[in-house]
């Protein structure tokens, strides 16, 4: 295998291995206003259905952690006033959600004996199909209850594209509004044999995480890294290089993952959104974690596959120190 064979294949695996990332999914974008499709395809018997309450939360099974599917049997019996959006076709299915309102959520766990779970806590509970589906329906449903009047003349909205898009009622515009994400950088950065973690103020104690911040209007993703590392602690980035990027509907981010190297290592704090912030050598992180002072995100996140893979790079496994280290 050539050297761009391999780099290839290990940015790929990193991909997948974020959590809501990868899932093997024909979104039929060319279907959606196809609406005698689209209702045959909620009909037929092999279609499932991922029911989410107001706040995004998704039922599931009593017994087991995973969705809690509806059936076209049950939504049309009970639920066909409810409006569906499209996911897409896997596994010789189509995929499909709907938000249920308090009303109509009762009848279903009633039914089903159903309970709620959040998109955080399924991340790590989910298999990696289920994780990302929820994920991508929390995703567009949270831009459809958010797009419910005309950003430009306020006029009401309705959805259509099988939920896609959003569109104004005011005949003298009818104004397309398409689903929206909001662009993060997540970094590790390093300098010899060190990385630049911090923490802000209110997480558990210990905790330390890579440093990350939204993209503003006119920036490159490089150009951000640049930015909120200066900002956050003071560090000048030299160069800044994509490792992978992370869906994060919570409520509707995409987080890009990088790793970058630093100028120097004088960290001057310089706004109150970190309480601290260090550089750790792979000895600190392993002697840290043993001892029960020092804390990484959970495997939910990608800051986790940042400094996994840093860790990785220096002999070290996250996991085994995970595993090895005393309950926080």
């Amino acid at each position: 295998m050539s050297v761009e064979q391999e780099r290839d294949k290990a940015a790929a695996t990193r991909a997948r291995e974020n959590v809501f990332a990868g899932i093997d999914i024909d979104r039929m974008a060319e279907r959606r206003d196809d609406r005698l499709w689209v209702e045959e395809t909620e009909r037929a018997a092999s279609t499932r259905f991922l029911v989410l309450d107001t706040e995004g939360q998704a039922f599931v099974t009593p017994d087991a952690d995973a969705p809690h599917w509806m059936s076209p049997t049950m939504r049309d019996e009970r639920f066909g006033d409810v409006p569906s959006t499209l996911l897409g076709l896997a596994d010789g299915r189509a995929w499909f959600t709907l938000v249920l309102d308090e009303a109509h959520a009762d009848v279903f766990a009633g039914i089903t004996g159903a309970r709620r779970m959040s998109l955080r806590e399924a991340g790590l509970l989910f298999n990696a199909f289920e994780a990302g589906l929820f994920a991508f329906a929390k995703g567009v449903t949270h831009w459809q209850r958010q797009t419910r009047f005309c950003t430009l003349c306020g006029s009401p909205t309705v959805v259509v594209a099988a939920g896609h898009r959003v569109q104004c009622t005011n005949p003298d515009g009818a104004h397309l509004h398409f689903p929206r994400t909001d662009a993060a950088i997540i970094v590790i950065v390093e300098h010899g044999d060190a990385c630049l973690l911090g923490r802000q103020r209110g997480w558990p104690p210990g905790r330390y995480s890579t440093l990350a911040g939204f993209i503003e209007p006119g920036e490159s993703l490089e150009d951000a890294v640049k930015r909120e590392v200066r900002e956050e602690s003071g560090v000048e980035v030299l160069h800044a290089t994509y490792h992978s990027s992370q869906p994060w509907p919570l409520p509707a981010s995409l987080m890009v993952g990088f790793t970058a190297v630093a100028k120097h290592r004088d960290i001057r704090l310089r706004d109150d959104e970190l309480e601290d912030a260090r550089w750790f050598t792979a000895d600190d992180i392993v002697q840290g974690m043993a001892s029960g002072t020092l804390g990484v995100p959970p495997p939910l996140s990608v800051s986790y596959r940042l400094i996994e893979h840093w860790l990785s790079l220096r002999g070290v496994s996250l996991a085994e120190l995970i595993a090895s280290a005393p309950k926080r």
